[in-house]
């Protein structure tokens, strides 16, 4: 990605709090890495939809991308071999619920209701949402306009409840990529609400779309563990902060977007919740 936002920036910051995971060598002692309940010994199961180019999608038969590395990243500072699996974003909470992994660690914005079903670290980026139409469309130039028309969303999305209010024609994505690329294709949607990244990653593979506006809000990924599983929250919470401070996260999303993704500057921004 080659754009970058036009608001200021600002750094993630926080002392790193003595945890599960060793600040020198990013190793966890047997003791801790029981505690942390594992779905496999010895490893850190984390999930995705797999279909969140360029956050997470396979690629030559394996799972790459922003959201991979960076989970690469936080096993490696735990002490654990890295598990990445894929599951439908529709019923990506349930599955954690049920501990089919430890971990959802696949572009999943922090609200209130989520938060009643899993706990949740500090944000790992910031994405905005923002309405996308095809680039010869010249009707749709402010939200306004978006009202009754059809639009794309991902399903169980926090992209849904916005759509909503804009209109009752609705039309739900497993992959906001495909929701995109309908925009360019006969009349089958008017207009796709997903992250701004998403979208200007989309027109620098060529798809021939434009933003409508400003992102309508700003919203919090972060990564989902089991609210039984509180040990393990505070060790990513912990490695999260070893990786911005030690310089790979910044490496990490340098790679992916030409930037880093916590260089935002929040003030009198909506955050959505």
């Amino acid at each position: 990605m080659r754009r970058k936002f036009t608001i200021g920036s600002m750094l993630l910051a926080g002392a790193v709090l003595l945890g599960a995971c060793s600040g020198s060598g990013g190793t966890a002692s047997g003791e801790e890495e029981d505690s942390y309940d594992l779905v496999k010994k010895g490893k850190l199961t984390f999930a995705s939809s797999g279909e969140y180019k360029p956050f997470n999608y396979e690629e030559n038969g394996k799972l790459t991308g922003f959201d991979i590395e960076i989970g690469e990243a936080i096993a490696e500072k735990l002490g654990l071999e890295p598990d990445p699996v894929t599951n439908p974003f529709q019923t990506i909470l349930p599955g954690l619920v049920a501990k089919k992994y430890d971990a959802i660690i696949g572009s999943m914005a922090y609200t209130k209701k989520r938060a009643e079903q899993a706990s949740f670290t500090k944000p790992y980026y910031y994405s905005g949402g923002m309405i996308w139409v095809a680039k010869d469309n010249n009707d749709i130039k402010t939200p306004d306009d978006v009202k009754g028309k059809k639009i794309g969303v991902g399903a169980e999305t926090t992209y849904e409840k916005p759509a909503e209010t804009l209109s009752d024609d609705l039309q739900y994505y497993s992959a906001d990529l495909v929701a995109l690329k309908d925009l360019t294709v006969g009349n089958r949607l008017d207009a796709v609400i997903t992250a701004d990244i998403v979208g200007y990653e989309a027109i620098d593979k060529g798809f021939a779309i434009k933003e409508v506006g400003k992102p309508l809000w700003v919203e919090q990924p972060s990564i989902a563990v089991r609210k039984d599983n509180d040990e393990l929250r505070q060790a990513i919470d912990d490695a999260l902060q070893e990786l911005i401070d030690d310089g790979t996260y910044n490496e990490i999303s340098m790679k992916w977007f030409d930037r880093d993704l916590l260089d935002i500057d929040l003030e009198g921004v909506e955050l959505l919740e």
